[in-house]
């Protein structure tokens, strides 16, 4: 077990949740929260094998009693080392109510070195999401830009709402 997993299994003794780095034993378990979310865009399983292997020092898992209960997936944008990309946020309905996947976020932005800005797309139609990275913006005395990134013309399909950027940071 590393230092940070050892902190986060001490600190989360007054909860039952452990959030940790995912591996790709989770890969799995990540594709079927977000699937059982029913408003995530659902990527292949593949692609949460693949991310739980190589962006897992940017994403967190969230685990109770021996399995996952959530997740943050995110990277590190190439172009801007010092901004951390949320790509998507997913916590199983029953363990809703618990400002877990907040608490995802705070631990993701005090565990990736060198990350004083985080960044995300939501739809204009997810008020969930879009509280909690104003919550969070509002947590960590954040500035909190939105601007409009992928409008519809952006999208080959038809059915994709346009997403909105939102910048927090610094932090």
């Amino acid at each position: 077990m590393t230092k940070d997993e050892e902190t986060s299994r001490q600190s989360s003794q007054s909860t039952p949740f452990i959030l940790r780095p995912p591996s790709i034993e989770d890969g799995g378990a990540m594709w079927r929260v977000a699937r059982d979310s029913q408003t995530l865009d659902l990527n292949s399983s593949y692609a949460y094998l693949l991310w739980a292997r190589d962006f897992a020092a940017t994403s967190v898992v969230a685990e109770r009693e021996g399995r996952v209960v959530g997740f943050v997936s995110g990277y590190v944008r190439p172009d801007a080392p010092q901004t951390l990309m949320v790509w998507q946020v997913a916590v199983d309905a029953d363990q809703r109510g618990h400002g877990l996947a907040g608490r995802m976020l705070d631990h993701l932005a005090a565990h990736v070195p060198g990350v004083s800005v985080l960044e995300t797309t939501i739809t204009d139609d997810n008020a969930a999401s879009r509280a909690l990275f104003a919550g969070f913006a509002r947590t960590h005395d954040a500035q909190h830009e939105e601007i409009d990134l992928f409008v519809k013309a952006h999208f080959p399909d038809e059915g994709h709402d346009p997403e909105v950027l939102h910048r927090i940071g610094p932090f």
